[in-house]
């Protein structure tokens, strides 16, 4: 039987991210066959693996995705298909069967956060839609912003879509406290260097829209980076709302509301992620080797 990484299993079963596997493989939160996992071990398939005391790969995992057409509400419960509780111990072993790719669109409100440890018990964002399905975020908003978040079960789309290296398009429409000027256009456009991140944004694509309204489309996702940015150029954010990852839209999804993305829509977002990767720039160099390193830099 073939074998595979434990962290890319993980992400494959909609655990967690590979990174976030690492974490917790690495804090002994991860078990195979009852013995604590090591970093870059590999399992197969039909061993159990316990991930912070729960078995993956039955029960959720199985579930169905129920009707990807229909928008929910919160608090309107589980949608249909819920896997059946597996009876057998846990103990016994049983293969683990990968769970069908689930693909969200979320329209998040005010006041929910997309982290579950918010110091003041605010909604969470899981919990808040309650997917049958174990999902998670793909690049989060904070408590104060609303708008389009993604969701899956698929761990590797997670860094494919946030890398700033894949150039992947986040579009917002945001309020500020000021007129929106010629200048600051064009200074948002070029790229703020923000001094508490000791970074520079890479440059943008932003549009006014109003008299204190605009539109920005980032590459990237640095913490608060619009908030952030606006502050460096002379004004607050009061509203900011993402309505667009990549080809996926918002549109009419009403807040709190969430929708399966499926068909022709996956489809393009699939083939748009193609040749993306899943590395930080880190990783990319430490696996190209030294020679093929020094001829990047040569080449810069």
């Amino acid at each position: 039987m073939m074998e595979e990484r434990l962290n890319k299993l993980l992400s494959a079963m909609g655990v967690c991210s590979r990174r976030e596997a690492d974490r917790l493989i690495e804090s002994g939160k991860v078990l195979v066959d009852g013995v604590p996992a090591k970093m870059g071990q590999k399992v197969r398939m039909d061993q159990t693996v316990v991930c912070r005391g729960k078995v993956v790969g039955r029960g959720e995992a199985a579930a169905g995705a129920g009707n990807g057409k229909t928008a929910r509400r919160v608090g309107s419960g589980r949608a249909d298909g819920t896997a059946a509780q597996d009876a057998r111990p846990a103990s016994l072993p049983r293969s683990m069967k990968k769970p069908r790719p689930v693909l969200l669109a979320v329209n998040k409100p005010k006041g929910v956060v997309c982290t579950a440890s918010d110091k003041d018990k605010a909604p969470n964002i899981v919990d808040m839609i309650q997917y049958p399905v174990r999902v998670y975020y793909v690049g989060r908003l904070d408590k104060d912003s609303e708008g389009l978040v993604l969701m899956t079960n698929q761990g590797d789309l997670v860094n494919k879509i946030m890398r700033s290296g894949n150039a992947h398009e986040k579009e917002y429409q945001v309020v500020v406290d000021r007129p929106v000027t010629a200048e600051f256009l064009a200074r948002m456009e070029k790229g703020v260097r923000l001094k508490e991140l000791d970074r520079t944004t890479l440059p943008c694509k932003v549009r006014k829209t109003g008299d204190k309204r605009f539109s920005i489309v980032l590459t990237q996702g640095l913490n608060r980076q619009i908030r952030r940015m606006c502050e460096a150029c002379g004004c607050h954010v009061r509203s900011l709302k993402r309505v667009r990852v990549m080809n996926i839209c918002l549109g009419d999804l009403k807040s709190g509301e969430y929708r399966q993305v499926e068909g022709a829509e996956y489809r393009e977002f699939m083939k748009l992620l193609e040749h993306s990767t899943n590395l930080s720039f880190r990783q990319q160099n430490a696996a190209r080797g030294p020679i093929n390193r020094m001829e990047n830099e040569n080449g810069r």
